[in-house]
C-alpha cells in the first residue's frame, strides 16, 4: 500500500508539472491568449427609424421574433415585414469606410456577424437570406407590439403593414 501512495504522489507531481509547462515559455509572465482583443459588436441602423422593440429586448430575444416569423410565413403563409430577417438588414447594415458598399455577412464589420462572434454563436441566415439591405427600410414604428400565435393577431399585423406600405 506504501508503494500505491508513493506512485500517487509523484503522478501528481508529474501532472503539476505538465501542466505548468505551457506557462513556463511565457518567461515574460504574461498568459497565453492574454493579448487576445475583442471588439465591442457596433450598431449600423436607420437614423429615421426606431428599431421594433427595445435594444435590451432586441438583444435577448431576436432570435425567438426571427423564428415566430419564419413559421408564420412558412408554415402559415402570413408576410409581415415588422420582424422579417429582410428588415433587420434593411436598417442595420454596414457600410465600408473606403468604397461605401455594404460589407457582407463573412465580413467582421458585418452588423449581424459582429455580434455573434462577440457572443461566439455561429450564424447560418445568410445561406440562404440576403446579408445586404435589397431596399430602404420601410417599418411603422408605432408597431412595436410583441408577436402572438394566434392567426387573428397575425392577421390584423399584416393588415396594419399593407395598409402602411399604401396596399389594400
Amino acid at each position: 500500500m506504501r508503494h500505491t501512495t508513493v506512485m500517487r504522489a509523484v503522478l501528481r507531481s508529474l501532472l503539476a508539472m505538465l501542466l505548468a509547462l505551457p506557462l513556463a515559455a511565457f518567461g515574460d509572465g504574461a498568459l497565453p491568449f492574454s493579448e487576445l482583443s475583442m471588439s465591442e459588436p457596433q450598431r449600423h441602423f436607420s437614423a429615421t427609424q426606431e428599431c421594433v422593440q427595445p435594444e435590451e429586448e432586441m438583444r435577448r430575444n431576436h432570435m425567438e421574433y426571427i423564428l415566430h416569423q419564419r413559421d408564420a410565413t412558412v408554415h402559415r403563409g402570413i408576410r409581415t415585414r415588422t420582424y422579417a430577417l429582410e428588415e433587420c438588414i434593411n436598417c442595420h447594415a454596414t457600410r465600408d469606410d473606403e468604397t461605401g458598399e455594404f460589407v457582407r455577412a463573412d465580413d467582421p464589420r458585418h452588423f449581424c456577424a459582429a455580434c455573434h462572434t462577440y457572443a461566439s454563436v455561429k450564424i447560418d441566415c445568410f445561406q440562404c437570406h440576403a446579408d445586404v439591405p435589397v431596399r430602404d427600410p420601410s417599418l411603422n414604428t408605432g408597431n412595436n407590439s410583441v408577436p402572438n400565435d394566434e392567426t387573428h393577431g397575425l392577421a390584423a399585423e399584416l393588415q396594419q403593414m399593407l395598409a402602411a406600405e399604401g396596399k389594400p
